[in-house]
């Protein structure tokens, strides 16, 4: 089961998610992300400091979300991962394509 909450910021939308992300809900954040960018929100903040596991599924809502904001000349930065979930973010080797920040200030105020 995972949490989703969604705020406006000055900069960015903060998304912040908790708990498991897997293949029985990993399209709901698909769908929480994708109903931003669909919103007209193309910089997007997502916090999964409080995610305790993330499966490949949860990897594909993230790269299509990310794919989608790059089109639309937008920017997914992830802030403060666990540390289960930047480990499957670098054996996936997404560590170096996404922008990663140690905590969620420093991905609301970068620009």
């Amino acid at each position: 089961m995972i949490d989703i909450q969604i705020s406006n910021m000055e900069k960015a939308t903060l998304v912040e998610v908790s708990g498991r992300i897997d293949s029985s809900n990993a399209d709901q954040l698909g769908s929480a992300l994708t109903g931003t960018v669909s919103n007209g929100q193309t910089q997007i903040v997502l916090d999964l400091s409080a995610v305790e596991y993330m499966s490949s599924a949860g990897l594909r809502e993230i790269v299509s979300v990310y794919r989608k904001l790059e089109a639309a000349s937008g920017d997914l930065r992830i802030a403060q991962p666990s540390v289960r979930v930047m480990d499957v973010l670098e054996m996936s080797g997404l560590d170096t394509m996404l922008q990663i920040y140690p905590t969620q200030v420093d991905a609301l105020g970068s620009d």
